[in-house]
């Protein structure tokens, strides 16, 4: 139970961290779209560093269906452990969708209408997700991990959700950081390829 809830919360905090800083980029950014994505990721770099740091001794901190899956492919963790931990990050990241939009007095719940779809925008998640599977095999290190996202923002088209509970949690926010929910599957499969292709590669690249 205290791997599922640190899970939850870590991914709860994850959320609020895109989001909360999302909206504070759009609000500070005078829009400078530069600047803006900026405002965005260095916070969520910082922030999922300090988690996996924080919530890495109990639960492993994956915070990320994908990276769950990999692991259980790898048969790091249980299938059903599996579950319940992406169970619980998807819950996690609605939960801290909701708190951003709390702490920014905005409605709790909305619909993003932000379309984020195209050729180039799923190939750049599959490019995201792989790349992020492959730090997390090959170095286990939150510090490793936090600045590849932070650069994976930008030098992907989708700025790198990389992740399908983000994804998720991110439709239902109208803010900076959403993405309409006709773009969510496309984005989801993409991940997934990622992850699967990145599972691929290491059990041969990192082998001993």
């Amino acid at each position: 139970m205290k791997r599922v809830v640190a899970e939850c919360l870590g991914t709860a905090f994850l959320l609020a961290g895109v989001v909360g800083s999302g909206i504070m980029a759009a609000k500070l950014a005078g829009g400078n779209g530069a600047l803006a994505l900026l405002c965005n990721t260095l916070p969520t770099g910082a922030i999922l560093t300090v988690l996996i740091l924080t919530f890495g001794p109990i639960s492993g901190a994956h915070f990320n269906p994908a990276v769950s899956i990999a692991l259980a492919l790898r048969r790091e963790v249980l299938w059903s452990m599996a579950g319940l931990y992406a169970a619980a990050q998807i819950v996690g990241g609605i939960v801290g969708v909701l708190a951003a939009h709390a702490m920014f007095e905005l409605p709790l719940w909305q619909v993003s209408l932000t379309a984020r779809t195209g050729p180039g925008q799923w190939f750049a998640e599959a490019v995201a997700t792989f790349g992020l599977l492959l730090t997390i095999l090959g170095t286990r290190s939150a510090y490793a991990i936090g600045l590849y996202i932070t650069a994976a923002y930008w030098f992907t088209a989708s700025t790198s959700f990389a992740n399908p509970a983000v994804t998720i949690a991110r439709a239902l926010s109208d803010t900076y950081a959403g993405i309409a929910p006709g773009g969510v599957l496309a984005f989801i499969v993409a991940q997934m390829a990622g992850a699967v292709a990145a599972v691929a590669l290491a059990r041969w690249l990192f082998a001993k």
